[in-house]
C-alpha cells in the first residue's frame, strides 16, 4: 500500500498521506471510545456508537465538538477562580 503511495504521490506526499490516514484512524478510535463512555441512555449511547462505525467522521466531528465543549468548561471555571 505505501508502494502505492510512494509510486503515485512521490515521497513527501506518500509520508503526509500515511500520517493524515494514521491520525484520522486515532482519532476515529478515540470518538469511539469517549462516545461509548458517556453517562446517557443506553438506547441513544447504542445509536451514536452505530452512527459513529457506520460513519466514521461522526466519531471525529462528535470529538473535536467535545474538546470544544470541554474548553470552554475549563476556561469558564479558570475565570471564576
Amino acid at each position: 500500500m505505501l508502494q502505492y503511495f510512494y509510486d503515485e504521490f512521490g515521497f513527501f506526499g506518500s509520508i503526509l498521506l500515511a500520517l493524515l490516514l494514521f491520525l484520522a484512524f486515532i482519532f476515529w478510535f478515540s470518538g469511539l471510545a469517549g462516545l461509548a463512555g458517556q453517562k446517557t441512555s443506553d438506547r441513544a449511547r447504542n445509536f451514536r456508537l452505530l452512527a459513529a462505525v457506520l460513519f466514521p467522521p461522526f466519531a471525529i466531528f462528535w470529538l473535536l465538538y467535545d474538546m470544544r465543549r470541554q474548553h470552554k468548561i475549563i476556561k469558564g471555571n479558570n475565570q471564576q477562580l
